[in-house]
């Protein structure tokens, strides 16, 4: 199959999705309509509500929400297929990603951009504050725990990237100390950090750094030694403030990102590769996980992605210029993340085979699949590079260079937020209704949690735990085991955010199946994955992974119940109000 036909009927399937569903959802489901004041302007401080340009707060939202997740889902799920993998990011991203998405971002403005935490409780039940706070605690501790693995295998596998990337850190302080002294645009500065950056490619190529004798001195791996320096580095990063380091890298990242589209495309097309892969792999080996429900928890960014609501309801509500260009941002983000998604398939499929390597022998089991996912990746990206005459060995460093710094930044952001939720729950347990401090133990935890070194340092411990723990982290079937954990509580996370723009819907008598269907097969095919995830960990005494595969399966049977709960009650409210009004 020439990756050509398949990138053009991809892209007009989303055409097609922007140009009619989220039409229908803006006219029809969530009623945009442009007289209704934004909290940008109603609350406007200058500081966090700030009326901003469509396009311009897009391009906010798009790197925001775009990182290595939607990378390293499909790298993995081709192993089942290109086909059905590409189906569920089609699929996904037309009717679940774009209705989440735009919905939670609607849903926000509609509430003086409350963030999704807050609705849960204003729009579901008090209860579910409580159910948020334990979803988004799980799922960033997999976050964390992950994308420090993912940055570990690929500074092992590419020592080139070292330099670049530890380079990157003061530049990007740098530009972040210009700009907040001169209160000048981030574009121009931050395009010149790219260009310094890339500079630095070839001299990272040239001068590979490894830490394996240093590991030595200690008594571990390398790898190992470059995920504890990770946690290190994340403990100090998630301490300042955000324009110090975390904003003027993502600047940054942001042109990084448009790039790595652009030579995934632009190669694809001057190369004209073909797709190497099988569309359905009918040679899974016995006793690998099925792709029913697997694929549907494997890949969640680049499909659906339940943070795309905290970001959504967090920073960009407070954005909005005006509420039909919720539409713009949120459905269209998402299509853009759906795009990444597929030049992540497009590359392990097709662009692999430009620097000489064969699917079949990449891709032989699932710990392969799980293991190789990125290396694929920057192999994939590194072949469409070098149909634009870019050397294969310039094009893997630059290809490791974007995926490593996805990945930190991802890294940054979910430590500084995990320390938000520690020390919410630390105030929720330690505080009683009428709000005085309780005494013993409660109240001990409140009070630690109110240190920002402890409860950085909780932050920061809890995922290095997971990430070091034996089987938890190791590449292979225990890396793909713990993506998928990572999947389930993105779904739920997703599918706690569908339950409220659902009930929101309802309550206005719109028709809320648009957020329904998505919702009830998130929630069938994330509980399905759990379970037979916990009788393997069980049946093969894996002790780390099988009590956190039962707390989030607890979670996610409790959302079932808050999500049907919160509907009855919501079609009762319609249906009084029917009667009423029939009276």
């Amino acid at each position: 199959m020439p990756a050509i036909v398949v990138l053009a009927v991809v892209m007009g399937i989303f055409f097609l999705g922007w140009r009619y569903y989220s039409v229908y959802l803006s006219e029809k489901v969530y009623v945009l309509d442009d007289a209704n004041v934004t909290p940008a302007h109603a609350l406007s401080d200058g500081v966090d509500f700030v009326p901003t340009n469509k396009h311009v707060l897009f391009g906010h939202h798009f790197t925001s929400v775009a990182g290595a997740a939607p990378i390293v889902g499909p790298a993995i799920a081709v192993f089942w297929g290109w086909l059905p993998a590409l189906a569920w990011v089609v699929l996904g991203t037309v009717f679940a990603a774009g209705v989440h998405d735009f919905g939670s971002l609607v849903v926000s403005v509609r509430n003086k951009a409350q963030n999704i935490g807050t609705l849960t409780r204003t729009v579901i039940n008090p209860r579910s504050r409580t159910l948020f706070l334990c979803i988004i605690f799980f799922l960033l501790t997999l976050v964390n725990a992950v994308f420090a693995v993912v940055i570990g295998n690929l500074f092992v596998a590419n020592p080139g990237a070292v330099i670049p990337i530890v380079v990157e850190i003061p530049l990007a302080i740098a530009i972040g100390q210009y700009i907040y002294k001169t209160r000048s645009s981030a574009l121009v500065p931050s395009i010149v950090g790219v260009v310094l950056l890339y500079v630095l490619i070839p001299i990272g190529a040239a001068n590979p750094i490894e830490l394996d004798g240093f590991a030595e001195m200690f008594g571990i791996g390398p790898r190992t030694m470059w995920i504890i320096l990770l946690f290190a580095y994340a403990f100090v990063a998630s301490r300042i403030p955000v324009w110090v380091l975390l904003q003027p890298r993502d600047y940054i990242n942001s042109h990084q990102l448009f790039i790595a589209l652009g030579v995934i495309f632009l190669g694809l097309l001057v190369g004209l590769d073909r797709i190497a892969a099988p569309a359905i792999n009918t040679a899974v080996p016995e006793g690998s996980p099925s792709f029913f429900p697997f694929l549907f928890v494997t890949v969640a960014c680049g499909a659906i992605s339940g943070f795309h609501s905290l970001v959504a309801s967090g920073t960009t509500s407070k954005q909005l210029d005006k509420e039909t260009d919720a539409r713009h941002v949120g459905y269209l983000g998402a299509l853009g993340e759906g795009s990444l998604a597929l030049g992540a398939i497009l590359a392990t499929t097709a662009g692999i085979t430009a620097v000489g390597l064969t699917w079949n022998e990449q891709y032989t089991d699932f710990g392969a699949a799980s293991a190789g996912a990125v290396g694929n990746f920057v192999q994939g990206i590194a072949g469409f590079a070098s149909h634009l005459g870019v050397p294969v060995e310039i094009g893997t460093v630059f290809a490791a260079v974007v995926v490593i710094s996805f990945a930190a930044t991802t890294m940054d952001t979910g430590v500084r937020l995990q320390r938000y939720i520690i020390q919410e729950i630390g105030e929720m347990v330690g505080t009683t209704a009428d709000g005085q401090d309780r005494a013993g133990a409660a109240g001990g935890f409140k009070r630690a949690t109110g240190n920002l070194t402890t409860v950085t340092a909780l932050a920061v411990a809890v995922p290095l735990a997971l990430a070091l723990a034996p089987g938890g982290g190791d590449a292979g079937y225990a890396f793909g085991r713990l993506w998928t954990l990572f999947g389930t509580t993105n779904q739920l996370t997703a599918g706690l955010a569908l339950s409220v723009i659902a009930v929101y819907v309802t309550r206005r008598g719109r028709n809320a199946m648009a957020q329904l269907i998505p919702l009830t097969f998130l929630l069938v095919m994330t509980v399905w994955a759990l379970i037979l995830n916990l009788v393997d960990f069980v049946r093969e005494g894996d002790w780390v992974l099988a009590p956190l595969d039962l707390a989030i399966l607890v979670l996610a049977l409790w959302l079932v119940v808050e999500a049907f709960l919160g509907m009855r009650r919501a079609r009762g409210e319609m249906a009084s109000v029917d009667e009423t009004v029939a009276r």
